[in-house]
């Protein structure tokens, strides 16, 4: 199980193709329409699709002559959310003003 979630961890570790998962977790997506979304280009944007098919991350079907990729494992949604909530947190609270305590002076 561990090298399973070490190979899913390592696809996810490039910034594109968790650009990509983030992107497909709010909705079904061609891969032009992909391509816009994360300001990749075309063939980019494909290989790396390819790549997290062939990992079993995300899925496609065919409608048409367009071929719509989606997450196909809901646990990877929740993991790259956890993650993605937890830096956004972190980052929110570094940028805050200190505060200060009433009454002790501080």
């Amino acid at each position: 199980m561990l090298t399973e979630a070490a190979a899913a961890f390592g696809l996810l570790a490039s910034s594109a193709r968790l650009h990509i998962v983030w992107v497909l977790a709010q909705g079904e997506s061609d891969v032009s329409g992909l391509a816009e979304r994360v300001g990749g280009a075309l063939p980019a944007v494909s290989q790396h699709l390819t790549k997290l098919k062939l990992a079993g991350l995300v899925g496609s079907r065919r409608e048409g002559r367009r071929v719509v990729y989606f997450v196909a494992d809901p646990d990877v949604v929740t993991v790259v959310r956890l993650m993605v909530t937890q830096l956004a947190s972190r980052a929110e609270a570094s940028t805050a003003p200190a505060r200060r305590f009433r009454g002790t002076g501080a």
